[in-house]
């Protein structure tokens, strides 16, 4: 189990004068302390964990933010930023003694540019939300996590979010052109802009992934694309996910970049089908959804090139999409997957790690040989065009010992990743999830000068604290609480 630093007693001993200086700042029914109606907020989709905090509060506007920030640094209040609470990783969870500031009112879409593509949003506003507003002009915004009917576009800065089609397009930094944001002490400040780069340091870079430790985001300018003139999905059935590993490699070794290029085993193959009946085989051991876009002519060309490689593995089954309403039903059992797989298991920790593509047929073996020898289900559903696992882990919530063992295979599963030459996330983030592990890919030295830059935005650590870096000793719990970094 996770540790959190120690409480700080001072800052709880004067809770009602910290609560009524936030009903100062803000509108009324934006400060949240009823301890009931703070329960929405103990947790995000990590749910293993919890902890209410001390006080949530909505801001509507940049200034808002700003004036409770300046307000919490003053008095030493810790600050958890919030967006639609999707996070795997813990992201979003809270001490005992932290003001969270939900981003959900800052949900205004303030400019749409087609001419020069992009668009300028708050950072409470969906993902999709981006997309369906400039759809009906033929644009769209690449990046879509499966949670993108929910998750918000400042979590996704944080978190540098990926999603399906980032293969080709990328992740939410390289479809990233500008931030509004506050600094821990009120300071307003702006990085990039709506032009491709911006002169000086690679701010944007910093910041983007940083997990709302540094500052916190609340507008965001992105670029937007037009839209491909159409695009088509193939379902390939293989009999081992070691097979589907090697077609997988040689796909992406051949220089052809789909679209996206997703993975399946057999227990995620079951669960979406029978939510989605989009046809999926249900005798094979791994499938892979493979998209590809542009004129038809194009589409023909690249899925009759993949058709081939995909002939050298001897699949189960070789079926591209005939119509719209195919690719779509497709889809959709791949985007509700992580939650069909509520109908095989009770709770699932959902892991995020990345390897070098060359490395997914003996991963993936190994996964299966550890899963064996923990005694627990893995179902495996990701990115495999660009090497992102995501292994969910089967197990029982209310079972101490299912728990102690499913976090001992996920570290064993993310120990691996970097083992083979990966790195322990690819868009989940650290969070508390994997904090603790920062070690295995890092050294001393390398997380003192990481700890450095954080000191640098956030002197007193109050930003987002207990998350990313493994807790110093002066601040786990039972230690005389210090803050220092």
């Amino acid at each position: 189990m996770i540790e959190l630093p120690e409480p700080k007693a001072d800052v709880l001993a004067k809770r009602d004068i910290i609560v009524a200086g936030l009903r100062h700042l803000l509108p009324d029914d934006a400060v949240i302390a009823d301890p009931l109606r703070l329960k929405p907020y103990e947790t995000d989709a990590l749910t293993a964990y919890r902890q209410a905090p001390m006080v949530v509060v909505l801001p509507g506007t940049t200034e808002e933010v700003a004036s409770v920030l300046a307000f919490c640094h003053q008095h030493g209040v810790r600050v958890i930023p919030r967006g639609a609470g999707t996070s795997l990783a813990g992201g979003a969870l809270p001490l005992s003694d932290s003001v969270v500031i939900g981003m959900m009112r800052m949900n205004r879409i303030v400019e749409i540019n087609y001419e020069d593509r992009y668009a300028v949003v708050q950072a409470g506003v969906t993902n999709i939300a981006i997309t369906q507003a400039v759809q009906g002009a033929g644009f769209f915004y690449a990046p879509d996590p499966s949670s993108q009917l929910a998750c918000m576009i400042g979590g996704n800065v944080n978190m540098n979010s990926g999603g399906a089609h980032c293969l080709k397009y990328g992740v939410t930094a390289n479809n990233l052109l500008g931030l509004r944001a506050v600094t821990i002490n009120g300071d307003i400040i702006e990085i990039g802009g709506n032009y491709p780069d911006a002169a000086g340091y690679d701010w944007l870079g910093l910041l983007t992934g940083s997990e709302g430790q540094l500052v916190i985001v609340t507008e965001v300018t992105v670029r937007i694309l037009h839209s491909p003139e159409g695009a088509r999905a193939m379902l390939a059935a293989f009999a081992s996910n070691e097979v589907a590993g090697q077609c997988v490699d040689a796909i992406i070794s051949s220089g052809i970049i789909p679209v996206a290029l997703e993975f399946m085993d057999r227990p995620a193959i079951h669960a979406a089908e029978a939510f989605a009946k989009a046809g999926y085989p249900l005798n094979a051991e791994a499938l892979l959804i493979i998209e590809v876009e542009g004129a038809l002519q194009e589409q023909d060309h690249l899925l009759g090139m993949i058709e081939q490689i995909c002939q050298r593995f001897d699949p189960v089954s070789l079926r591209v999409s005939a119509s719209m309403e195919e690719s779509v039903a497709i889809w959709k059992g791949r985007k509700g997957a992580f939650g069909a797989i509520g109908r095989i298991s009770p709770d699932y920790l959902c892991m995020d790690g990345t390897i070098p593509t060359s490395q997914l047929p003996y991963t993936l073996q190994r996964i299966r040989e550890m899963s064996e020898s923990y005694g627990l289900g893995v179902a495996n559903i990701f990115h495999a065009g660009d090497g992102n696992l995501h292994p969910l882990i089967l197990y029982d919530a209310n079972d101490p010992e299912s728990v102690r063992k499913a976090e001992a295979l996920g570290a064993d599963i993310l120990c691996l990743c970097v083992e083979v030459g990966g790195c322990l996330t690819g868009e989940h983030g650290v969070g508390v999830e994997k904090r603790d592990l920062m070690p295995v890919q890092f050294n001393e030295i390398e997380l003192t000068q990481q700890r450095m830059v954080k000191s640098v935005f956030d002197p007193d650590w109050l930003l987002n604290p207990a998350k990313v870096f493994p807790l110093l000793p002066a601040m786990k719990p039972g230690a005389k609480a210090v803050e220092a970094a």
